[in-house]
């Protein structure tokens, strides 16, 4: 064996033997193939779930936060006005504005917000309207902000292996999430789909109301435009929940949570979260505790009341939120209030739960399916090209031992479309060998030893192998970038395999005639 020869062949040994203990460890075993292979949902089970995120409530909340804002400029200003009110979505009205000041409210919207177009009317009214194309980057920011705190909370529980990306074009308000190997999808649901908006908000008057309608009756039956009814987690005797009169501006909220821990409640014990603010949030919550000493601070989450302390004194940067809840309860909340708020609520489109079982189903029938294709296709090689099939075979195995331990190596997921496209590997690698061994068979016909074909062949076939792999490759890379989960899994394997298999068919099997050849005299034939 010359030195070429035996160069390639450490080379060949060298990678089989770093691909198996990639995937298998050391000593092999099926215990580390489950380690080191990750399995899809389709394989393992889980839950899958198409999610829609309602970006009104982000263009509401934007509108009201603009609000707030412009309130704070006309007061520094000295600028009177009468009712600011939200009147849509992404509309609202300003009223009563000094009209001797009109060209200083234009100023300040044209400065300050200049994503508003404002129109105004007789008697200091302005109507301002949210502009389309910044109505549309807010929607889709929220799209974008949904995902990212999914992503933190779905982490923070320890899943291994999610998939959690908006759903179609860049334009969609649908996000798409896979989990593999949830035991609890109603938790795992909970977790993603509360909205955890936390906000702290002054109380209107001095206590709570025990219903929604004697709560309206105490302001003439409607309540002004600048405040909210809300219901609390308290209830009345009979029951009921009771309500909180709250005033919708000049309050903290979210965006301005710094953390959020469980602690404990210093009046009975029982679990709480505490919670810190930023540096702007902790100097906005001051100048509204100190300015409201002696009244209500109601603590909102999702819109609900969750206790209103009385105001004693000046608050800066910390707060606790108390009420009868569980210690899993508190570490969820805790949870989605470190993992962020939601910018807006979500519904869900679709809901698709595996079972283990029928994930080990799918393994079983998928393997079973690989193997009768891997069957067939040695029968067909050694059958007929005979000795030459055994060469045929051994790439085969190396290409799946290389596939195996490269989806291992870069944690590439397993999915049962990706089984397929094992499957299809097996199937585009004797392809490859069939177009090797035909232009061998070419080449002796002509009259050429079995050395000279061999060589010949192998220069003339490699660009052809490569013409048709690059083309497989660009289709698999549109999979890849298009496609969802599972079909993303397939387009994984593809691409790993037909890498692969360019090296087993023209390195691996090239090797193995050499090996062969140079056993043999020269001019004596080879079984083909």
């Amino acid at each position: 064996m010359n030195k070429r020869i035996r160069t390639r062949l450490i080379v060949i040994v060298a990678l089989t033997l770093l691909c198996v203990y990639l995937f298998s460890g050391f000593p092999p075993s099926v215990d580390n193939m489950k380690k080191r292979i990750n399995l899809g949902l389709d394989l393992q089970g889980g839950i899958q779930l198409v999610l829609r995120v309602k970006t009104s409530d982000a263009i509401r909340a934007e509108t009201d936060q603009t609000i707030e804002s412009l309130k704070a400029q006309l007061q520094k200003e000295n600028i009177t006005f009468g009712e600011i009110t939200r009147t849509q979505d992404d509309q609202f009205s300003a009223a009563g504005v000094d009209p001797s000041k009109s060209a200083d409210f234009r100023r300040i919207i044209n400065e300050s917000h200049p994503e508003w177009d404002v129109s105004s009317s007789t008697g200091g009214a302005y109507s301002l309207q949210l502009k389309q194309a910044q109505a549309a980057t807010y929607r889709q920011q929220s799209v974008d902000q949904a995902i990212s705190t999914i992503s933190n909370r779905i982490n923070a529980l320890g899943v291994t292996e999610p998939t959690i990306q908006r759903r179609g074009a860049t334009t969609s308000d649908q996000i798409l999430i896979q989990i593999p190997g949830v035991k609890d999808p109603a938790h795992v649901e909970d977790i993603i789909q509360s909205t955890a908006l936390l906000e702290l908000k002054i109380v209107d008057g001095t206590g709570s109301f025990p219903s929604e309608a004697a709560a309206r009756a105490s302001y003439g039956g409607a309540l002004p435009g600048d405040l909210d009814l809300l219901p609390s987690i308290e209830h009345s005797a009979d029951g009921s929940p009771l309500f909180y009169v709250v005033h919708k501006s000049g309050g903290i909220s979210g965006r301005d949570l710094k953390n959020a821990y469980v602690s404990r409640d210093p009046n009975n014990g029982r679990p709480a979260i505490s919670f810190s603010l930023n540096s702007d949030g902790a100097k906005k919550f001051g100048s509204i505790t100190e300015r409201n000493i002696g009244k209500l601070l109601a603590i909102i989450l999702d819109n609900r009341v969750q206790s209103a302390p009385v105001l004693h004194d000046r608050i800066t940067d910390q707060g606790q939120i108390t009420g009868s809840f569980t210690q899993k309860d508190a570490d969820d909340l805790a949870l989605k209030l470190r993992s962020g708020a939601l910018p807006a609520s979500i519904s869900i489109d679709e809901e698709t739960i595996v079972g283990a079982s029928l994930g080990a189903d799918s393994i079983k029938a998928g393997v079973t399916a690989s193997l009768i294709a891997l069957a067939a296709v040695l029968a067909f090689v050694l059958i007929y090209y005979k000795a030459s099939g055994i060469n045929a075979a051994i790439a085969m195995f190396l290409n799946l031992i290389v596939l195996l331990g490269s989806m291992a190596y870069i944690g590439a997921t397993l999915t049962l479309p990706g089984i397929a496209g094992v499957i299809l590997t097996i199937g585009v690698g004797i392809d490859s060998n069939v177009l090797i061994f035909e232009r061998i068979r070419e080449e002796m016909r002509t009259g050429k030893n079995p050395a000279s074909a061999v060589l010949t062949s192998f220069n003339r076939v490699f660009i052809t192998l490569v013409d048709t792999h690059l083309a497989a490759l660009i289709s698999a890379t549109f999979l890849f970038l298009f496609g969802t989960g599972p079909v993303k899994g397939f387009a994984v394997t593809l691409v790993i395999g037909l890498v692969s298999n360019m090296f087993t068919a023209v390195f691996v099997s090239r090797t193995l005639f050499e090996i062969v050849l140079a056993r043999k005299d020269v001019g004596e034939s080879i079984s083909i």
